[in-house]
């Protein structure tokens, strides 16, 4: 694994509301150019699915049973 310079502003927690400080070895590489990281694999999880969520009640508000043709009862969206 690569060695990644940690933030020391702001006990070690990084920037507050974005603000980098100018002598903290990370936000110093980020003013000049460096790339922000990725989110933690835990955090990008939770993110999907949000977004599967997100898509299925979506699609669910969309449906209409007049359209399909569902029948007395509509089962829609209960897999």
């Amino acid at each position: 694994m690569e060695n990644l310079t940690k933030h020391t502003c702001n006990r070690g927690r990084g920037p507050n509301f974005g603000r980098k400080t100018p002598g903290c070895p990370r936000c110093d590489e980020l003013l000049n150019g460096a790339p922000p990281r990725e989110a933690h694999p835990a955090i990008q999880a939770a993110q999907r699915k949000r977004d599967a969520e997100a898509f299925e009640a979506a699609a669910i508000r969309a449906h209409d049973c007049a359209v399909t043709g569902c029948g007395r009862v509509c089962t829609f969206g209960q897999w």
